[in-house]
């Protein structure tokens, strides 16, 4: 996708900076640094001090006088990073457990509610900004989100897809509770049957405050009756998603764990690639030359597997998470070394939101390095979404979203996975 159709796209979200803004208050913070870390090159500095001036960063220099007027915050005893990006996450919903029925049981306004709590977690958890790539209660993330931006609620600055495109029963449906045309209206209403609902949808979802667009091009794992590898979504469908986000400025990523699923969204001019379990050599080598990100969740497939086994969730879908987790490690582990752009994304609400972060980890143990892991939920992380002129690394004029960690990510990336302090926009939120 052209740069300017994605930043175009993205100005859809100005009135969340803005609320921003008006929400942080005029002040200027000096804050110490023990280490600061450029996320662009890898590195840390120690000396350096951070002035923040309402939501913004003014300047980053080595550290001297305080300012006239600024309020010191001293983050001397840690290492400081940009707040992190979590590019697949799902906080308005109820959550994965064993009771397949959760999200017809819980109400519009539970949901909402729920989505308040793990918005508070995730934001506590280091991660100021997400993308949230579905819910079953449609249109429940865009509320949490003008929540959010308006200051009612804490939480990280959110993009949001409003509901999912998904097939008649596909993965995108809540199967397996009561047949599908008995489900509520808000729980069907990315359901297209051929090219022209699925334009019709798409248009919907954008007309309603939907950020960008969510395809489920395959089956999934964490969904009755589906399978993975197979293609659910037809190319004529995925094609004309594609083309009207575009027409909006915006994109359409795919939900693809099958080969021929993620080429054939691929083909379709997706943006990025959500899982991608299965992807052959094929697959990366189109997804390398199309530019097309893969935000691949290789840490929740242990978490499925244990929790899941421990508290009885449906058996099907433990079979599918053993036949997708080591393959799509494999599969991540060959991007890392042929170069195919990679971002962070979790899938967090299959396991307890805050957790977030015991991802890096596993990227680190699948071919990436620490600063690479760091580079994909933050710089990389805010290009993906279009915003790297304003997240994604602590630079002047970027929003001061920042996080503070004991120890050393750059040698230990675990030293992520507990944030000491939070700053979203110039204002404290741990």
């Amino acid at each position: 996708m052209k740069r300017a159709g994605l930043t175009a796209a993205l100005a859809l979200t100005a009135l969340d900076f803005t609320a921003l803004a008006q929400t942080a208050g005029a002040r200027s913070i000096y804050v110490a640094a023990g280490r600061l870390v450029d996320v662009a090159k890898g590195t840390a500095t120690t000396g350096q001090c951070v002035l923040v001036e309402d939501d913004r960063i003014a300047r980053v220099e080595t550290c001297a006088a305080t300012p006239p007027g600024a309020q010191v915050l001293d983050w001397s005893a840690y290492t400081v990073l940009p707040g992190l990006i979590d590019l697949h996450t799902h906080l308005a919903d109820t959550g994965q457990s064993a009771d397949v029925a959760a999200p017809l049981k819980t109400s519009p306004q539970a949901t909402a509610l729920i989505g308040a709590h793990n918005a508070k977690i995730t934001l506590e958890a280091g991660f100021t900004t997400v993308r949230d790539v579905g819910t079953y209660r449609g249109l429940t993330d865009v509320a949490l989100r003008d929540a959010i931006a308006g200051g009612m609620v804490p939480g990280p600055r959110m993009f949001v897809a409003g509901a999912y495109i998904t097939a008649p029963g596909g993965g995108g449906e809540l199967n397996g509770v009561v047949r599908n045309d008995e489900l509520p209206a808000d729980m069907r209403l990315g359901v297209v049957r051929g090219a022209g609902e699925a334009r019709e949808r798409t248009e919907y979802l954008f007309s309603h405050g939907a950020d960008f667009i969510k395809m489920i091009a395959t089956g999934a794992v964490l969904a009755i009756g589906t399978e993975p590898g197979k293609v659910e979504l037809s190319d004529d469908e995925m094609r004309a998603v594609v083309a009207v986000a575009k027409a909006h400025g915006s994109y359409a990523t795919a939900h693809a764990h099958g080969a021929e699923g993620i080429k054939a969204a691929i083909r379709a001019g997706v943006h990025s690639v959500e899982h991608a379990s299965l992807i052959d050599d094929e697959g990366l080598a189109m997804a390398k030359k199309a530019r097309v990100w893969l935000i691949m969740d290789i840490y929740d497939g242990d978490w499925i597997d244990q929790q899941g086994t421990k508290e009885g969730w449906p058996e099907e879908y433990l079979r599918k998470n053993r036949e997708t987790t080591q393959v799509q490690r494999d599969g991540f582990a060959k991007a890392v070394k042929r170069g195919v752009k990679l971002a962070f994304g979790t899938d967090a609400g299959v396991y307890p939101h805050g957790f977030n972060a015991r991802q890096f980890a596993y990227m680190v143990r699948y071919g990436m390095t620490p600063a690479q892991a760091i580079r994909s939920a933050t710089i990389d992380a805010a290009t993906l979404i279009g915003h790297e002129k304003e997240l994604g690394s602590i630079e002047p004029g970027k929003f001061a979203d920042m996080i503070a960690v004991q120890g050393d990510p750059l040698v230990d990336v675990r030293a992520l996975e507990s944030a000491a302090h939070v700053m979203k926009g110039g204002a404290i939120a741990k």
